[in-house]
């Protein structure tokens, strides 16, 4: 069995994120922005390819809401292609990034583009319960598989 996009496209990464002295100051609390959700999950690696969701342009940063007083987050992924069979394991794995490294205080809300998937209603619902997604991370095998694209974020 092939791949599904065998020739994906791909984009320039941004900019390294330039860190001031307000950033290093541990005694100033500061509000999370799109730009810190971007950098979380920039470097996650696609299922099939050696390439991060950034190179891909799966992840954009324009594509990332956030709201700090309300604690959401928000991110919106475009699969590479509309038919793509690892849409699910790709959101899977930006939700579970962003659930490993944000404080518990906030909802996560991992969905696809809309009109950039044939499936995407099924998978954004697959991606919104809670149950699945934890399920998700019992099975050994898949677990592997996300901590695998996970590992060089």
């Amino acid at each position: 069995m092939g791949l599904d996009n065998e020739n994906p496209t791909l984009f320039e990464k941004s900019e390294e994120r330039i860190i001031s002295e307000k950033d290093l100051d541990d005694n100033e609390a500061e509000e999370f922005d799109s730009r810190e959700i971007f950098d979380l999950i920039r470097g996650i690696t696609d299922p099939e390819h050696p390439l991060s969701l950034e190179e891909l342009r799966v992840v954009d940063q324009n594509l990332i809401e956030v709201d700090d007083n309300a604690n959401i987050v928000k991110v919106l992924f475009t699969p590479t292609i509309p038919h793509c069979s690892m849409a699910t394991l790709i959101g899977l794995s930006i939700k579970v990034r962003l659930l490993w490294c944000l404080p518990p205080r906030f909802k996560i809300s991992v969905t696809i583009t809309p009109g950039t998937h044939a499936s995407e209603h099924a998978i954004n619902k697959q991606l919104d319960d809670k149950e699945r997604v934890a399920a998700a991370l019992e099975n050994t095998h898949l677990s592997t598989v996300l901590n695998k694209c996970i590992a060089t974020a």
